[in-house]
């Protein structure tokens, strides 16, 4: 079994929060460390060069639910695929609204023809790219640097991808989340904004938000609401609008690290 590389930790900073020092020199506050030591789970070549800045961290999605994702995505052109290596690209092009530090964006590129990865953070949209060459994937990814809600009337897909933010780690504090409190945009807004584009969305939410205010923001739009856990631990909740709600399984999705 591999060994756990230390981590330095001091008891404060400048503001009075403990942090801990990576052994790559970040230096992250220590209620980030739980997030850390599960960077694997995140990018299993993190090792190799993978950038992530604090709100990266605790806002990119878990390797295995983007793949899971990417796959389910990728049936609207090659419904019999079971691997990315048995795809026919075709023309299938995702819009990963909210690429972040480009979790999502590179199982797309894994799986799909073409991406186009947009975010309103000019230094975390480079670490996107960064991690995208990691994965040997930047040659199908279209970055864009900007607002996705002021984009959106300008773009061209078969499919969006939707995570905006949920606005912090205390999301998870509620019994149940409010569609209505994410940053900038309620999900009502994000979902009409992505309309724009598409039928075909899928929405990346927390856990804790009620699956039937998720099936009532689309009215007469075909919905799947499924609750993705990994190793029997729930951890967010996707939903598919339009034809991809035909595809996949029908409630709770059980992966596996």
């Amino acid at each position: 079994q591999a060994i756990e590389p230390l981590v330095k930790r001091s008891k404060s900073n400048e503001d009075g929060a403990s942090t801990f020092t990576t052994p790559q020199g970040q230096v992250l506050p220590s209620c980030l460390e739980k997030y850390w030591r599960r960077r694997h789970d995140f990018f299993h070549k993190y090792d190799e060069g993978i950038q992530i800045d604090e709100i990266g961290w605790y806002s990119v999605t878990h390797e295995v639910i983007a793949e899971d994702t990417a796959a389910r995505v990728a049936q609207l052109y090659s419904p019999t695929a079971q691997s990315s290596e048995e795809m026919d690209f075709g023309r299938l092009c995702v819009v990963d609204a909210f690429c972040g530090v480009g979790g999502n964006a590179i199982k797309f590129a894994t799986w799909c023809e073409h991406v186009i990865a947009i975010d309103i953070d000019p230094v975390r949209l480079e670490m996107a790219r960064h991690n995208a060459q990691v994965y040997g994937v930047a040659d199908r990814i279209e970055f864009i640097l900007g607002d996705f809600y002021e984009l959106a009337p300008m773009l061209k897909a078969d499919v969006v991808y939707l995570s905006p933010p949920w606005g912090g780690v205390s999301y998870i504090d509620a019994p149940v989340f409010d569609l209505d409190s994410l940053p900038f945009h309620t999900a009502s807004e994000w979902l009409d904004r992505a309309r724009l584009i598409s039928q075909n969305i899928v929405y990346y939410l927390p856990r804790n938000c009620d699956p039937h205010e998720l099936a009532g923001m689309y009215p007469n739009a075909s919905c799947n609401v499924e609750l993705n856990y990994i190793d029997g631990y729930l951890r967010a909740i996707t939903t598919y609008y339009g034809e991809l709600a035909g595809y996949g399984s029908d409630g709770a999705r059980t992966l596996a690290l």
